[in-house]
């Protein structure tokens, strides 16, 4: 089962920093990367990231929490980084409720 969790945050630069994210991590990792929409993947997981006008959204899917929270710590300490001049704040991640089930079926066997 993947964990999913999400971020959003309050930008006009997020275009910019999805740019700036896929080419920093280009060079080290499988990258995807379009006007206003990127992907990184990571060992640890993937975190897929698009632009809206005034808002970023980041959807991080990994195989387990540990992976989770490293794949969230990267992205958000480069962001953090490279969005210097705005001050922002730690993202706020959310579990994403659809991927928040426990599936039991296999257990006991």
């Amino acid at each position: 089962m993947m964990i999913e969790t999400t971020a959003t945050l309050s930008t006009g630069n997020a275009a910019k920093y999805i740019a700036q994210l896929c080419k920093h991590f280009a060079h080290k990792v499988d990258v995807s990367h379009s006007d206003g929409h990127g992907e990184c993947r990571f060992v640890c997981g993937t975190a897929v990231m698009d632009a809206e006008e005034t808002t970023m959204r980041i959807r991080v899917t990994a195989p387990d929490e540990d992976q989770s929270k490293e794949t969230q710590q990267v992205i958000e300490s480069h962001l953090l980084r490279f969005a210097f001049r705005e001050e922002l704040q730690p993202l706020q991640w959310q579990r994403s409720p659809l991927h928040d089930s426990r599936n039991i079926s296999g257990l006991g066997s």
